[in-house]
């Protein structure tokens, strides 16, 4: 493992015992078909149990809709860019050579992307225990406090917090497709409530702005105006 591998993983505080997990973590899908996306997806959902889990210890005089928007905003893109500039992950991830004359070292959703990638590699790497507490010690220097819920939401927390008020089921997002260049792609998602039968699609440079497209579009079909 190269050097800058090594001192990556002296910031994280963590070893990896299979370090490919790692190299795989940082490795876009315009260098190679074994990209990170697949981590990515499972690291999101590693983030959002640890974020949860550290706002259910630290805010337990807010309710459930409170929770949910402060934890809209730790594990937002700008969150996460932040987080993954202090770790110089740009420096490190594997890009195509269009997506790296095209800045895409610097690009938020690239940086927020690998970061949950990295957190869904320790996962498999060691579990979720680990993951959790590389989590905890990522977001160590970010500010949680009761003021945060102040913020204004985006679509994806709007609707869910409108389904949560009713007792329905969360929203499930798809991605139906993936055009174009591999530095200028256009993400198409799919957004559907199973207990309404609707589903609507949202288009963006990246998965997360789709799914936000999506859900937008889900609000407006559902008259639901966002904050």
């Amino acid at each position: 493992m190269s050097d800058s591998m090594l001192a990556l993983q002296s910031r994280l505080l963590y070893e990896f015992a299979k370090p490919a997990l790692l190299q795989q973590a940082l490795t876009h899908r315009s260098y190679s078909a074994d990209h990170n996306e697949r981590l990515e997806f499972l690291g999101d959902s590693v983030l959002n149990c640890a974020v949860s889990g550290l706002l259910f210890q630290a805010l337990g005089s807010l309710h459930e809709g409170e929770l949910s928007r402060v934890r809209a905003n730790l594990v937002k893109q700008d969150t996460l860019h932040g987080i993954a500039q202090e770790l110089h992950l740009g420096s490190l991830i594997r890009l195509g050579e269009g997506e790296l004359r095209s800045g895409g070292a610097k690009r938020p959703s690239i940086l927020a992307d690998a970061l949950e990638a990295v957190i869904g590699a320790v996962y498999l790497d060691a579990g979720f225990d680990q993951a959790a507490a590389l989590v905890h010690r990522l977001y160590d220097k970010v500010q949680i406090n009761p003021e945060m819920p102040a913020a204004g939401k985006d679509a994806k927390t709007e609707l869910q917090e409108w389904l949560q008020g009713r007792k329905m089921k969360l929203p499930q997002y798809e991605v139906m497709s993936i055009t174009g260049a591999a530095h200028r792609q256009t993400f198409e998602v799919q957004c559907a409530i199973g207990e309404l039968s609707l589903e609507v699609r949202g288009f963006g440079s990246s998965r997360r702005a789709a799914e936000q497209e999506a859900a937008g579009v889900m609000l407006k079909q559902l008259k639901i105006p966002v904050s």
